[in-house]
C-alpha cells in the first residue's frame, strides 16, 4: 500500500469539458424543488405520489408512499418534466422479475432516473459508461475484469486485515464521550479497504470518500456539491488523478483494481476518462453502501433494543444479523432500467424508452416476501434472499466483501463493548437513490 501519490502523476485529460458533458437539471433536481413538503402518503391520491423524492429520504417518510403504491399500485406510473414517463416498481416478485431481465429491460441507458432521450447532451466522444450501466456481452467482459478482487480466495486474505483495522478503528473510540460514528467508524473503515483495493495512496483516501459523496450529490446551497459545475470539476480531478495511477500500474502492476483495469483485455486501452464511469461505480460500491448498512446496523439495533441484547447475549447471531441489516436498511434505494420495446408489465402498458425504477428498498418491504417488515429481526429466516445486492447478471459483485466486513466489525464490537448507545436520531443523505447517514451522534460503554 503506497502512502502518498507517486511522482509521476500525469494531468493530461484533454479537453475534459467536452468528455464530461453537464447537465444542468436532472429529475433528482426537480423533484427536489417540487417535492419538498409533500404531505403524508394518507393525504395524497395515488396519481399524487412520486416517490423520487430526496426529501422524503431525508426525512425519513418514505415507508408510507411505498406501502401505498404496493397495496394500491405495485407498478406506478409518473412523468415529470425533465425525465418524461417512468414506472415505480414496488413488489418483490416484480422488482426480481425486472431486474432478471436484461433483454427487455436494459441498464446501458443509466442506472438512475435519468432526463429524456430528447433532451441528451451530445454524445461525448469517449463515453463514460460503468460496467453495471451496460448489458451483456460488454457488461460480462469488463466485470470479469475485476471480479477476481471478490474471489473466495483473496476475500479469506483479507478478513485479517480488515479484523485488524477495525480493531484498531474501534480501540481509539472515545469512551463515555458523543462522537458522529459514521466519520469516525465508518467511513473510515470503509475508506481504509477501499485504498487497500485500490492500492490508493493511503494519505489520500478521504478523497474517496469525497468522490463517492458528490457522484449522486444533489446540488443545493451549503449541500455536498452547489452546482452542476462544481459536480463536474471535482469528477474531472478524480480522472485526473487516476490517471497518474494508471500510468505507474501499466508499468509495475499488481493485485489490485486499477491494475485490473489498465491490463484487462476489455478495458486496457480505454482513455483515462472512460475509465471513470467504472472508478466511481467501484468508489461508490465500496465505500457508500458498506459505510451506510455499518452505520444502519448500529441505528438499527438502538430502535430495535430487544433485538441488540438478543445479539450481546449469542454473538453467534452475527451471522444471521448481517443479512438482515441489509435488507432492513437496503443502502442503495433503487436502480432504473429502460424498456426495449413495449411490453406489459403487471397489467400496465410499458412503452418502448419508458424508465423503470426497480425500488429495492420498497421489494425488501414487501410484507407477503418478508413478514412485519419494517422490523429488524435477526433471526428472520429469509433475510438472505434482500433485494438490496440486485438480482441477475448486476448481482453486486463486492457483497460477499460487504458481508465480510460488516460480520468483522460487529464481531469485534461485541467483544469489546457492552453497548453503543445512538443519542440523537441520525442526520441522513439528501437523496432518492443513497439511503444512507450523514451524521450518526452516538456515545460507547467498554466492556469491564
Amino acid at each position: 500500500m503506497t502512502d502518498t501519490m507517486p511522482d509521476n502523476t500525469s494531468t493530461s485529460v484533454s479537453a475534459e469539458e467536452d468528455l464530461l458533458p453537464i447537465v444542468l437539471r436532472t429529475p433528482e433536481m426537480e423533484m427536489a424543488e417540487i417535492g419538498k413538503g409533500v404531505p403524508a402518503a394518507s393525504e395524497l391520491s395515488i396519481e399524487e405520489i412520486n416517490p423520487v423524492n430526496a426529501h422524503l429520504f431525508r426525512e425519513h417518510r418514505w415507508h408510507d408512499h411505498f406501502a401505498r403504491l404496493r397495496a394500491e399500485d405495485p407498478i406506478h406510473f409518473n412523468e415529470i418534466e425533465t425525465a418524461g414517463r417512468f414506472w415505480s416498481i414496488t413488489t418483490y416478485d416484480d422488482v426480481r422479475a425486472v431486474d432478471g431481465n436484461w433483454q427487455d429491460f436494459s441498464s446501458a441507458a443509466g442506472i438512475t432516473l435519468g432526463i429524456k432521450l430528447e433532451d441528451l447532451p451530445p454524445e461525448p466522444s469517449l463515453p463514460i459508461q460503468p460496467f453495471i450501466a451496460m448489458d451483456p456481452p460488454d457488461q460480462t467482459a469488463q466485470r470479469k475484469t475485476v471480479r477476481s478482487i471478490s474471489a473466495p480466495k483473496n476475500l479469506r486474505e483479507l478478513e485479517g486485515l480488515i479484523r485488524e483495522r477495525s480493531v484498531k478503528v474501534l480501540e481509539d473510540i472515545p469512551e463515555g464521550e458523543v462522537f458522529d460514528w459514521v466519520d469516525t467508524v465508518s467511513i473510515e473503515l470503509t475508506t481504509l479497504l477501499l485504498a487497500t483495493l485500490f492500492d490508493f495512496p493511503l494519505d489520500d483516501r478521504r478523497k474517496l470518500t469525497r468522490w463517492s459523496d458528490i457522484v449522486f450529490a444533489i446540488p443545493e446551497p451549503g449541500g455536498v456539491v452547489e452546482s452542476q459545475e462544481q459536480k463536474r470539476a471535482e469528477l474531472i480531478e478524480c480522472a485526473q488523478y487516476f490517471e497518474g495511477l494508471f500510468a505507474e500500474r501499466r508499468e509495475n502492476p499488481g493485485f489490485d483494481l486499477v491494475s485490473m483495469l489498465a491490463h484487462g483485455e476489455a478495458t486496457k486501452d480505454m482513455h483515462s476518462i472512460e475509465h471513470l464511469g467504472n472508478l466511481l461505480l467501484l468508489i461508490v460500491g465500496g465505500n457508500d453502501t458498506t459505510r451506510n448498512t455499518m452505520t444502519g446496523s448500529v441505528y438499527g439495533l438502538n430502535k430495535y433494543p430487544e433485538q441488540y441484547a438478543k445479539l450481546k447475549a449469542d454473538p453467534s447471531l452475527v451471522e444471521k444479523m448481517v443479512p438482515e441489516v441489509i435488507r432492513w436498511q437496503t443502502p442503495l434505494s433503487y436502480m432504473r432500467r429502460t424498456a426495449n420495446h413495449d411490453i406489459e408489465l403487471g397489467g400496465k402498458q410499458i412503452k418502448k424508452d419508458d424508465q423503470l425504477l426497480m425500488w429495492y428498498i420498497s421489494a425488501n418491504r414487501d410484507e407477503t416476501k418478508f413478514p412485519n417488515a419494517e422490523v429488524l429481526d435477526i433471526e428472520r429466516e429469509n433475510a438472505a434472499e434482500h433485494l438490496s445486492f440486485g438480482y441477475g447478471v448486476h448481482f453486486c459483485m463486492g457483497s460477499r466483501l460487504a458481508e465480510l466486513q460488516l460480520r468483522v466489525v460487529w464481531e469485534e464490537i461485541l467483544e469489546r463493548f457492552e453497548d453503543i448507545e445512538v443519542v440523537e436520531e441520525p442526520e441522513r443523505v439528501f437523496s432518492s437513490f443513497v439511503n444512507g447517514y450523514s451524521k450518526l451522534m452516538v456515545k460507547a460503554t467498554r466492556k469491564k
